[in-house]
């Protein structure tokens, strides 16, 4: 989770500590216990071991081959338009037609090379199946240079539908050794696939062993490029569950080398991932991983490389395949390979409860949000309208909030005399306030519990918001022309110092206004009046850098939230506070804290009386 989201979470937690510790009574210094928390640290079914590099010798070899003219044929299919090269026989890139680029708005040139994005990270030579081995007289192998022939006879294909297209690559040496690559590409699929063919390569290759290397990550995306480094990763699927590999910080690099059964691999921007899967995972295989977390000119970059470790038989010939998927994180498409591809997707986590969190949004919300857009076009409704919705899911949760913040209200000016009654004895004024919790019924903790309640539910939305590529691009109305990026209605000259901010979004200062307005309408204890203006200030400042499709919805939901508060108010105004019967009733929450503190109240007594 990046920076200013967890600083985010922190403040809606102060809010609630805050509150919680205004509105409840002063309780009586507990002893200390150590904390029964235990972590449990999962470990990886693929052993992790230090990856062992053979040193490279760049000497000439039999597999440099003759130099040839680079030869690059386009396929074109309803999903995308591909380029491959004979230089290493890969892509070398790869344009998604139903997405653009951030820019594509602001460059007068219509080509289409520069209307959609573009996968493949030209700039350091990246691409896929790089084939490399170690000889066994010690050479290190990288097919990548390696000028390759294929078989097409033309420089352009188009393939619809459930069409199909193979293009077969070959590279042999003089003395018979071959390696060959056959793409397959499909009119309707993201996923292509790919065979790599051996022959004769036993008295070649060492160490029983070679490796499928994506090299140099995928091409940074969007016009925000610390908010798509946060997003950044690469990861593997390895014993029924995903291990990630994450550069956090800039300057870092990190390393992973994992062996045993890897079903695939992934490399992911905040939208859009490559996804290289072999066909028949082995348990003497692995998978390894580098990634860097930089800044350039262009921005931030976070950048990995990652490899499979393929088993080599040592046979005359070996035949392997595999499913590479290059395409958008859509939950949905990913899902339909049956690989668990769609684990790629982040649903986010907020310390360590992504075990709540993804199930919210994987079964519950990501539906929902997909079932409304299939009869809204307009996403900003859609969002609208799903704030509604979770809003009246929330409803009595938030109405029993509500309901117990107007009896503390009630309560207050009682509470305020025995301050000033007993405000020489602290303790006194405690168990006084404990005796009137319990005789008016009231559970000081009723106010903040469905508040806590409700924060997975919160969490996830802003987790599901950040991530869904169903609102990439995607406009509202008036100002709002994308729901994926902060609505700036003016930039500021400077940036505001913590909050690493520059911009005004309109939805944020709406955001903001409607939360001082709820604040307003709930705080009446003067010795809070502070968080009033403090916290809606704090959260529109935080809120400026925000997705203004999360916005829209915090927007709304605050909306709803005054409504609610407003009809909660007025129904109850007539509301007294009434001593609870006590007869044949089991004691509750406030009665045993009130039994506890007399009972150790007169433990301390004792142990006073017998030091005299």
């Amino acid at each position: 989770m990046d920076r200013n989201t967890s600083i985010a979470f922190i403040l809606i937690g102060v809010v609630l500590i805050t509150w919680l510790y205004f509105n409840s009574p002063a309780p009586q210094p507990p002893q200390k216990k150590k904390a029964e928390t235990t972590l449990v640290a999962k470990k990886d079914t693929a052993s992790v071991k230090e990856k062992e590099t053979p040193k490279p010798q760049e000497e000439p070899n039999q597999f440099t081959g003759k130099v040839l003219n680079e030869k690059i044929i386009t396929i074109e299919t309803d999903l995308a338009k591909i380029e491959l090269t004979s230089r290493g026989a890969k892509i070398r890139r790869y344009f998604i037609k139903k997405y653009k680029t951030w820019y594509h708005n602001q460059v007068s040139d219509t080509n289409f090379y520069n209307q959609h994005v573009q996968l493949v990270n030209t700039q350091k030579e990246g691409g896929d199946f790089n084939i490399i081995f170690v000889t066994k007289d010690g050479k290190k192998i990288n097919t990548s240079q390696i000028d390759f022939t294929s078989d097409a006879s033309n420089y352009y294909y188009k393939v619809s539908g459930k069409d199909s297209l193979t293009i077969k690559y070959s590279f042999t040496t003089s003395d018979g050794k071959s390696i060959r690559k056959d793409f397959k590409f499909f009119g309707d699929n993201y996923a292509s696939k790919i065979d790599v063919e051996m022959e004769k390569m036993d008295d070649v290759i060492s160490s029983y062993r070679y490796d499928v290397e994506w090299s140099n990550g995928i091409n940074f995306l969007e016009e925000n490029s610390v908010d798509e480094a946060n997003h950044a990763s690469a990861s593997a699927y390895s014993g029924d569950e995903q291990v990630t590999v994450d550069a956090t910080k800039i300057g870092e690099k990190v390393e992973k080398d994992i062996n045993g059964k890897v079903d695939w691999i992934s490399i992911r921007s905040k939208y859009f991932a490559m996804i290289l899967s072999p066909d028949s995972p082995n348990s003497e295989g692995g998978a390894y991983f580098v990634g860097n977390h930089y800044q350039n000119s262009q921005g931030v970059r976070e950048v990995y490389s990652a490899s499979l470790k393929m088993p080599f038989k040592g046979q005359k010939y070996q035949k392997d395949s595999f499913t590479l998927y290059l395409g958008p994180i859509d939950y949905s498409v990913l899902k339909s390979y049956g690989k668990n591809f769609q684990t790629v997707f982040d649903f986010g986590s907020f310390f360590g409860l992504k075990f709540v969190i993804r199930p919210i949004s994987e079964y519950i919300l990501l539906p929902l949000f997909r079932f409304l857009h299939s009869f809204i076009s307009n996403f900003g409704i859609v969002i609208i309208i799903f704030s509604i919705i979770i809003k009246f899911a929330l409803h009595p949760l938030t109405r029993q909030s509500m309901k117990s913040m107007k009896k503390m209200q009630l309560l207050q000016p009682k509470i305020n005399e025995l301050k000033e009654k007993h405000k020489d004895n602290p303790q006194k004024i405690q168990q006084e306030t404990m005796k009137l919790y319990s005789t008016y019924g009231i559970n000081p903790m009723g106010g903040c519990l469905p508040m806590l309640l409700q924060m997975p539910i919160l969490i996830a939305l802003w987790s599901l918001f950040n991530v869904a590529i169903e609102i990439r691009q995607q406009p509202f109305m008036l100002w709002i022309k994308n729901l994926s990026s902060p609505d700036i209605i003016y930039k500021l000259p400077f940036k505001i110092p913590l909050f690493n901010v520059d911009i005004i979004s309109g939805l944020a200062l709406m955001m903001g206004i409607t939360m001082f307005i709820q604040q307003k309408m709930t705080v009446k204890d003067p010795t809070q009046k502070a968080l009033v203006y403090l916290m809606p200030v704090l959260m529109t400042v935080m809120f400026m850098s925000f997705p203004s499709g999360l916005n829209l919805y915090y927007f709304m939901f605050n909306l709803l939230t005054i409504a609610q508060q407003y009809y909660v108010n007025h129904k109850h105004d007539g509301m007294e506070l009434v001593p609870v019967e006590k007869a044949n009733k089991k004691k509750g929450y406030m009665a045993r804290m009130l039994e506890a503190a007399e009972k150790q109240a007169q433990e301390q007594r004792k142990a006073a009386q017998k030091r005299k």
